[in-house]
């Protein structure tokens, strides 16, 4: 539930964050320059890309020995095998593939495609790079919300964002693969509806939902906005995890 003073703000200003940088100072730093003091309950969505460049995720393709499965999938996708053997070592299985794309299980419990790995808004001087998702979002999200709290004395949430795609929708919407600080999924399965009807299946996936509102103003190309903050929501202290989004296998009807 939000309150009426529910808004969604871009932060400008970021630096270009690389390997080792101290993120928190960035990202406090950068909501200074935007007069935007943190308060109890705020929540921090910043674009995974920030996080994975900070956290040496960025793989030189001229370090990777592709394997012979991956020269072959290379061959039927029509895609560097240095770049489907990261896509090999970061997932657990290949659900689908064509020419230019294959739909991989990450090892995270994610599906989609490529294993998250992305190539665009990274420097590819010396040599053509790509970029890794983080080895644990969840991890960096309550690490980040850690640090803030150390040093401001505030408690806020934190997510973590990345370009998805759904089956049988076209384009790509924000959503949440680290979180730390928020009601994750807001259940109510058993509750009623306004007619008394019981609800069986009410799964809010509330992370989803705010990852989508912040991409809004982050952009998701050119823009240089990989900060938002998201004010007026209640303050929460959930333990809830990006990784609780992920369907279990039994679950899935689409393997």
């Amino acid at each position: 539930m939000t309150t009426p003073g529910f808004a969604v703000v871009p932060v400008s200003g970021m630096p270009m964050v690389e390997p080792g940088d101290d993120l928190c100072a960035q990202i406090l730093d950068a909501l200074q320059r935007n007069e935007l003091n943190l308060v109890n309950g705020d929540v921090i969505c910043i674009a995974q890309k920030v996080v994975s460049k900070a956290e040496g995720q960025l793989i030189d393709l001229n370090d990777v020995t592709p394997s012979q499965r991956a020269i072959a999938l290379g061959e039927e996708t029509e895609k560097d095998p240095r770049l489907v053997e990261l896509i090999l070592q970061e997932s657990t299985d290949i659900l689908r593939q064509r020419i230019g794309v294959l739909i991989v299980r990450h090892k995270l419990g994610m599906v989609g495609a490529h294993a998250g790995i992305d190539q665009s808004n990274v420097d590819h001087e010396g040599g053509e790079k790509a970029l890794l998702l983080p080895k644990d979002p969840d991890a960096s999200a309550r690490n980040l919300a850690s640090a803030i709290s150390e040093r401001l004395g505030v408690s806020v949430g934190i997510i973590i964002t990345d370009s998805h795609n759904r089956p049988w929708r076209m384009g790509t919407i924000g959503a949440a693969i680290g979180c730390a600080g928020i009601t994750v999924l807001d259940d109510h399965r058993g509750g009623e509806d306004v007619y008394g009807r019981e609800l069986k299946v009410t799964l809010i996936n509330r992370a989803d939902a705010l990852a989508a509102a912040a991409t809004l103003v982050m952009g998701e190309t050119t823009e240089k906005i990989p900060l938002a903050l998201i004010r007026g929501l209640p303050s929460e202290n959930s333990e809830q995890a990006a990784a609780d989004i992920n369907r279990p296998l039994e679950e899935d009807l689409f393997r």
